[in-house]
């Protein structure tokens, strides 16, 4: 396959799952802030939010240091600036493919474009001011739509595993910078030398918010079957290989896609990969919280990146280019 094509693929599968992670946050953001709480706990969370898409800079330089749900939502849905923002992401995945037509089937082509199109129409009817959480929602549908349709209707050959790479990069991405945003916001250092006393005295909303960004409220209750305990949560979300917005989920995938469209010079970066999933493979939680959750995401994220680097050089970036 061309590097060209192998480039939009990827990138057209990465904007649409940023686009829907864009989302998640924001509904989850959103509803919680909707609950009793005091004007600088809802302005931390939005701050979080910020942290995680690492564009706090960016919001400030926009709107100063009014962070307030209107703002927020506003920078990060509609801002055409902000390459972050739901509207740019979306853009950004229809002109990727639409740049490689000739390598989807009109069903894919189609759910990316009618997507962008309606999209256009809820800004204009300003329906995101009136009902954020059903934007959110709807948002949320149509990622789950294009996934759907490439599962039923793509050939699985090169083209639908540079569509499955860079979807489960972006998520991997995105479930790491959660985490560790919102294991971080919370007071106290949790994950310490001798953590125990804290683990049990947290808010059930913080926690239950945690787990339905990520979809994940109703797995945690059938796999624990108990209240919802911090430790509990980073377990799922980290080494379950069957909740499938885990770290180690994501690199299943993206470790089996990418031996799928080996070349000779992508043993590095395949080995990289693997590498990364077998340490998540054959961790313990315990082990992890012990040296530090922030230490062990921040490294997962730099490992993340340099295997983002590693495929854009094997695959992406033309030969001498």
């Amino acid at each position: 396959m061309l590097s060209r094509t192998a480039d939009h693929l990827y990138w057209m599968a990465r904007y649409m799952e940023r686009a829907e992670n864009t989302a998640r946050m924001l509904d989850v953001n959103y509803q919680t802030s909707l609950l009793p709480q005091s004007a600088a706990s809802a302005e931390q969370a939005w701050r979080g939010l910020l942290s995680i898409s690492e564009l706090s800079h960016e919001f400030e330089k926009r709107y100063g240091d009014e962070v307030n749900a209107r703002n927020v939502i506003e920078f990060m849905v509609s801002d055409e600036t902000n390459y972050s923002s739901i509207c740019s992401c979306l853009r950004a995945a229809r002109e990727n493919a639409r740049a490689v037509r000739g390598a989807l089937t009109t069903e894919v082509w189609e759910t990316s474009n009618q997507t962008w199109l309606e999209f256009n129409k809820l800004l204009k009817s300003k329906a995101f001011q009136k009902d954020p959480a059903e934007c959110f929602e709807w948002v949320k549908f149509r990622s789950h739509l294009s996934r759907g349709v490439t599962l039923g209707t793509m050939l699985q050959d090169e083209a639908f595993h540079f569509l499955r790479i860079g979807t489960f990069l972006e998520r991997a991405d995105n479930t790491a910078r959660l985490l560790d945003v919102k294991f971080q916001s919370m007071k106290g250092d949790f994950f310490g030398v001798s953590p125990a006393k804290q683990l049990y005295e947290v808010d059930f909303y913080h926690w239950s918010a945690v787990l339905r960004s990520v979809s994940g409220f109703e797995v945690y209750r059938k796999v624990y079957r108990n209240v919802i305990r911090p430790e509990k949560v980073a377990e799922l979300l980290i080494l379950r290989p069957d909740m499938p917005r885990s770290l180690l989920a994501c690199m299943n995938e993206v470790v089996t896609n990418l031996a799928m469209v080996a070349n000779d010079q992508s043993g590095e970066t395949l080995r990289r990969a693997g590498r990364l999933r077998s340490d998540l493979e054959f961790g313990r939680i315990d082990e992890i919280l012990a040296t530090g959750l922030h230490a062990f995401l921040t490294q997962f994220l730099d490992r993340v990146g340099g295997l983002g680097y590693g495929i854009s050089r094997d695959f992406l970036v033309p030969v001498g280019g």
